[in-house]
C-alpha cells in the first residue's frame, strides 16, 4: 500500500531514528545509497529494507530511481536525517486506512504535505524562516515525478491538483554542530554556483558585498530569528556566509 523511499550517504548517525519512525507506517522501505563508507548499510539491513547502491547523480534522479523500485504506487519520500512525529504518523495512518477501505480521498487527492521542524545543535528552531518548512512528501507516483538539477529537487504534479496539508511535523535532525553546518554550506554553495554558471548566470560583485547583509537581516530581523536565541543568530550569520560563498565562487 505505502512504500517509503530514503536516499542515503554516510547516515549511520541518523538513519535508525528515521527507520524507527516508519514502523507500522510503511509496507516496504526502499533505501537508495550512494556507496556509504560508514555503517549505513549494516544498520539499514537490520531493519529489513530493500537496499540499492548507485552513483550519485543528484536528488531528483536518486528519488525517481527509488520510486521506480517500489512495489506500491503510494510513496512517502523521507530523508535519512528526518523522522515522523507521533501526530504525523497518525495522520498518515488515517490516510492509509481510507485507501485500504476503498474510501475516496478527501478531497480527491494524490498529494499530501506537512511541516518540517528542524533541530539545530539540540534546539528546535521555530523562527528565522526555518518553520514552517512545508514539504510535499506523500504522493501517488503515477501522478508525479521529481524534477530538478543536481542540488535541488521539486515534486512536479498537475496544476489542477492542490496538496492537502496533514497534521503533525516531520522532525529534521539537521546539524549536530556548527562545523557540520559550515561544511554543508561550503559543499552546497559550490554545487549551486556551478548550476547557476551552467545556466548562463554570472557572479556579481554587488551581490557578493551586499547579498550577505540582506540575507542576515532577512533571517535574523524580518523573520524573527532572534527569537531562537544564540542559535538563531548563528544560523543567520552562516546563512549570510552561504550567500557570500555562492557569489564569490561564481566570480
Amino acid at each position: 500500500m505505502l512504500s517509503a523511499v530514503i536516499i542515503t550517504k554516510n547516515e549511520a548517525k541518523n538513519v535508525a531514528i528515521c527507520l524507527d519512525s516508519l514502523a507500522a507506517i510503511a509496507d516496504e522501505i526502499i533505501v537508495i545509497d550512494s556507496f556509504s563508507t560508514d555503517e549505513t548499510q549494516e544498520i539499514c539491513l537490520k531493519y529489513g529494507v530493500l537496499f540499492f547502491q548507485r552513483e550519485w547523480n543528484g536528488y531528483s534522479e536518486a528519488k525517481n530511481y527509488g520510486n521506480a523500485k517500489a512495489a506500491n504506487n503510494w510513496i512517502l519520500s523521507i530523508d535519512a536525517d528526518e523522522a515522523l512525529s507521533p501526530e504525523l504518523r497518525q495522520s498518515i495512518l488515517e490516510i492509509k486506512k481510507s485507501l485500504s477501505a476503498g474510501e475516496p480521498v478527501e478531497p480527491p487527492n494524490y498529494f499530501y504535505s506537512f511541516n518540517r521542524l528542524t533541530n539545530y545543535c539540540g534546539q528546535w528552531i521555530k523562527h528565522g524562516g526555518w518553520y514552517p518548512d512545508t514539504k510535499l512528501r506523500l504522493f501517488d507516483r503515477r501522478q508525479a515525478k521529481w524534477q530538478g538539477d543536481f542540488a535541488h529537487e521539486k515534486l512536479e504534479f498537475p496544476d489542477t491538483v492542490k496538496a492537502t496539508s496533514l497534521k503533525g511535523d516531520l522532525y529534521h535532525y539537521s546539524f549536530n554542530s556548527i562545523g557540520q553546518h559550515v561544511d554543508k554550506v561550503n559543499k552546497y554553495s559550490s554545487l549551486i554556483a556551478e548550476e547557476r554558471l551552467a545556466k548562463g548566470k554570472k557572479g556579481s560583485a554587488f551581490k557578493m558585498i551586499f547579498g550577505p547583509i540582506t540575507t542576515f537581516l532577512k533571517f535574523y530581523i524580518i523573520k524573527s530569528g532572534f527569537l531562537d536565541g544564540r542559535n538563531g543568530f548563528i544560523i543567520a550569520v552562516i546563512s549570510a556566509y552561504d550567500n557570500f560563498l555562492r557569489s564569490a565562487k561564481m566570480r
